[in-house]
């Protein structure tokens, strides 16, 4: 059995996951998309006896990212986001914070990550997978040696990430849905930025983006 422990807190307005990853042995923990609410977030980390070594964000949006300041300095952990989403984490009016009485926040990332690019954080790899569609700049993060996706505001169970957003694209979402995260292996479980996991073999079967365009089981 894996040492890997996955924790989910639904935070904010638009119920948003925020996923702590970490070693059960180590403690060693990673912090993806640190969506609000600070203090629960510590909590819960303090729950587990676990210290975050790194903030991963999947994208930009208001409801990911409200956090990230405030975890950052509390633990000195550095910030990983994809290199096309840089604009968007320091402009308010791209990343929709100050609206509807929501603080303005920019954020600089410490590392900004490309296609492919592999990272080695809490003794396992992380390999980035551009993603566009959602955002210009959306990433997931798949950890191949745990067969486990996060995909932030992409893929979703049954269903995919709105485009009507700042730097959106229908046709950018379809394929990469089809094209990068429906040609993983089926076993692979999905962790979404809103609702339940899934995996990639319902996602085959189900999704519209195979069912319409393609990657799907039949």
């Amino acid at each position: 059995m894996s040492d890997l422990r996955i924790q989910t807190l639904v935070l904010g307005a638009v119920s948003t996951n925020c996923y702590v990853l970490y070693h059960n042995q180590t403690k060693q923990a990673v912090i993806v998309d640190p969506a609000d609410d600070a203090e629960r977030i510590r909590r819960k980390c303090e729950e587990l006896a676990v210290r975050p070594e790194a903030i991963l964000l999947t994208h930009g949006h208001f409801d990911h990212i409200m956090a990230v300041t405030e975890i950052k300095k509390m633990y000195d952990c550095e910030i990983w986001a994809g290199w096309k989403e840089e604009k968007m984490l320091l402009d308010p009016s791209l990343n929709l914070t100050g609206f509807q009485g929501v603080k303005q926040v920019s954020i600089r990332a410490d590392h900004l990550v490309h296609d492919n690019d592999v990272i080695s954080l809490i003794d396992m790899e992380w390999t980035v997978l551009e993603t566009p569609g959602h955002t210009a700049g959306s990433v997931c993060y798949y950890i191949e040696s745990e067969e486990i996706l996060i995909s932030g505001d992409t893929l979703f169970e049954g269903s995919l990430g709105r485009t009507d957003l700042p730097t959106g694209s229908s046709s950018e979402i379809v394929r990469s849905i089809r094209d990068r995260l429906l040609t993983l292996p089926e076993d692979t479980m999905v962790y979404p930025g809103h609702g339940d996991p899934t995996v990639i073999k319902y996602e085959k079967k189900y999704n519209p983006v195979a069912v319409y365009y393609g990657r799907g089981g039949r």
